[in-house]
């Protein structure tokens, strides 16, 4: 049949139509963020994912700096003060749980560690589909519950369920937040920006444990919580107010991505995470009991010893950066972890002084720090695609908390047979294998950058 010129005016209207629809589907608004780079917010609706297009995403270079990408990183250092809470142990072995004994009441923190790794495996492919307030406000309520839900705690299953299950749950939703965010704004300066997120956690193991002991016998127990609960919230909502996803997220997003353990590089850090984790964070479960058991009494050098490392840490998680930046993240990560295993094995020397061991504690803090503070933007320089840096620090930490999982119990099995040296042994012993393995990890990915230079 022939065309009439009413059915080609026809056609050409609906296509004309067509393109105008299409147009307007793909129209973007721009804004501008703190470095003068554009942040675009896409109206259009991608399938098969649906992408929330409240979040912002950005198309420019990485800025690696400005305003918005120094908010980040203060968004970061309050969500690590919200995940440090080393405080309760020492206290619920003398005063609220004096029946039950240390290792039973240490599975408390050992579970709300476990449980912000395992909650950071799904939280990590949330956030790369660009969910950061959401991750924040659930994972804050948990938090901010978890504690209140504590202060009115009389027994251990109580406290096993309110501060080792909901706070763990909550911290990991918010720590995924507080280190995977800052790959999308930061390159360059990316281990110091990490660092300096990373010294929130130290500020809380410093903060919580000295208001704690000191508010505790004025306002006791209950209120006492409820004070950290309403620091947390104060923190959380500076957090809250200024957080940013830059990246857009990935065009398949999965909810557990496994697929990194397809690369040597990954599967060698997760490897080398777990290992050294075993070792690494004994004393930090043990150090006021060790004081305690030289001081033949617990006493006020005992309470303090967990401060003392977390002050160690300012300096371990920040200062490293600069030198991560520099040289590279597995170069540095490899020499302060074999230093952090010299300490482990020169602890067992430490034993009436007791400057000796604050300076010891001080020590280990510093150069145990960066095995925290460098996980991200390794991870970051070891994965191909930015989108999916948040998957991937799930999965690394939870190879990390596994080993505080499995580590921390032997400790304290080594422990209840009376014997220190044998823990102390376990601690340099994992710390040693985990420093080899680091340094594994970085021939492998210097020979792989050479044979891609000279195949290009």
């Amino acid at each position: 049949m022939d065309n009439t010129p009413e059915d080609s005016a026809a056609r050409q209207f609906t296509a004309s139509s067509d393109d105008v629809e299409s147009t307007t589907k793909e129209k973007e608004d721009s804004v501008q963020d703190g470095n003068g780079g554009t942040i675009v917010e896409s109206q259009e609706s991608p399938s098969p994912a649906k992408e929330d297009t409240s979040i912002q995403y950005s198309t420019s270079p990485i800025p690696d700096g400005g305003l918005w990408a120094w908010l980040q990183v203060l968004s970061g250092f309050m969500l690590g003060i919200v995940t440090s809470f080393g405080v309760f142990q020492s206290y619920y072995t003398t005063t609220l749980l004096s029946t039950s004994s240390a290792s039973t009441i240490a599975w408390i923190g050992t579970i709300q560690g476990f449980l912000l790794a395992f909650t950071s495996v799904f939280a990590g492919p949330i956030l790369d589909r660009g969910h950061p307030h959401t991750l924040i406000l659930i994972g804050g309520f948990l938090v901010v519950f978890g504690l209140m839900m504590t202060s009115l705690c009389e027994r251990y299953w109580q406290l096993f369920l309110a501060q080792g299950v909901c706070v763990g749950l909550g911290a990991g939703q918010i720590f995924i937040v507080a280190v995977a965010v800052l790959p999308g704004w930061w390159e360059r300066w990316r281990a110091l920006a990490t660092g300096l997120s990373a010294v929130g956690s130290a500020v809380g193991g410093v903060i919580y444990p000295i208001v704690f002991h000191r508010l505790e016998p004025v306002l006791e127990f209950g209120w006492a919580v409820r004070v950290l609960g309403f620091i947390a919230l104060g923190t959380l909502s500076i957090s809250l107010s200024v957080a940013r996803m830059r990246t857009k997220p990935p065009p398949r997003p999965k909810i557990v991505d496994i697929t990194g353990f397809k690369e040597v590089l990954f599967t060698l850090f997760c490897l080398l995470s777990f290992l050294g984790a075993m070792g690494l964070y004994v004393p930090y479960f043990f150090i006021s009991e060790y004081a305690a058991d030289r001081e033949h009494q617990p006493g006020e050098l005992s309470f303090y010893m967990l401060p003392i490392l977390s002050a160690g840490g300012i300096l371990g998680r920040g200062l490293p950066g600069l030198l991560a930046d520099r040289f590279g993240c597995l170069q540095t990560l490899t020499f302060t972890t074999s230093i952090s295993a010299l300490l482990a094995f020169a602890w067992i020397a430490v034993r009436t002084s007791k400057t000796s061991l604050i300076i010891w504690s001080l020590l280990y803090g510093i150069f145990s720090g960066p095995f925290v503070s460098l996980q991200t933007p390794t991870i970051a320089a070891i994965t191909p695609d930015m989108r999916l840096v948040g998957g991937r620090m799930g999965m690394s930490t939870f190879c990390l908390a596994l080993g505080v999982l499995v580590g921390n119990p032997i400790a304290g099995a080594i422990r209840e047979q009376g014997e220190w040296v044998g823990l102390q042994v376990f601690c340099g012993g994992t710390l040693v294998v985990s420093a080899v393995l680091t340094g594994v990890t970085m021939v492998v990915k210097v020979r792989g950058e050479k044979r891609r230079e000279s195949g290009s």
